[in-house]
Parts: structure tokens; sequence; C-alpha cells
């Protein structure tokens, strides 16, 4: 198992940024692209998941990761509520609704673990030259 050393190397950040791309993706295409504001603001959900997360990180202390931890899950919950809205609104197939919901349920469960993991860690945090050492970055079961 990898020790962190860097916000890239955070599993729940790799998979934020692929439902930050994929999101953006079907923002591109049919009728979604017209409608500004929601594309704009699962854009910006799905975004905030992944930049919460490295934002946290570089933060350099743990109790201030944990904060923006729990940011990034909380944006995680937002993205789902708007695949709602482009379901119901006709943008997206069962399908593709589906496979991003759980892709973004499974990446709060992650940054779930995440946060229990330091909270119960003597991690410090980096500005104290320390890498966060191995963690599993598994989704909770």
């Amino acid at each position: 198992m990898a020790t962190i050393k860097r916000f890239e190397d955070i599993e729940a950040w790799q998979q934020a940024r692929v439902l930050c791309s994929e999101v953006y993706k079907i923002t591109n295409e049919g009728p979604f692209v017209k409608d500004y504001k929601l594309r704009d603001q699962i854009n910006g959900s799905s975004g905030s998941v992944m930049d919460n997360i490295a934002e946290g990180y570089e933060r350099d202390g743990r109790k201030e990761f944990i904060q923006f931890l729990s940011i990034a899950k909380a944006s995680c919950g937002e993205v789902r509520s708007q695949l709602y809205r482009a379901i119901d609104r006709n943008y997206i197939t069962k399908e593709r609704f589906e496979d991003l919901y759980n892709m973004s349920n499974k990446i709060g469960k992650m940054i779930s673990g995440l946060m229990t993991y330091l909270k119960g860690s003597d991690y410090s945090g980096t500005k104290f030259n320390e890498p966060i050492v191995p963690y599993a970055n598994q989704p909770e079961t």
C-alpha cells in the first residue's frame, strides 16, 4: 500500500476527477447544453469534490483536511441531487444516471472512510512533514 505524499495519490481524488470528467461530458450533450444553470451547477459540484479534497490536503493540518473532506462529501450529495434533476428533465438516460449516481455515492463512502481514518489516527498534517501512511481508501460496505 502506498503512502500518500500528495493529493493526487488519494484514490477518492482520482475517482472524483473521473466523475468530474463524466459530468462534463453529459452536460455537453443534447438538451443539457442549453440548461445553463443546471449545467453550471452540476459541473461546479462535481469539480468541488476533487477541489476540496485537494485544498484540504494542501492546508497541511489534519483538522482542516477533515473539514474540507466533509465539504467534498457534501458536494457528492449535491451531484446526486442534481442528477435527479437531469433525469427528471430527460437530459440523461436511466443507465447514465445510475452510473454517475453510483460513482458519486462510492466516492462519498471513500471520503467518509478517509475522514474516519484521519479522526482515529496520529496524523498531524503535512506541515509537520508527515505524509499520510498507508490508508486503504476503500469504500465502506
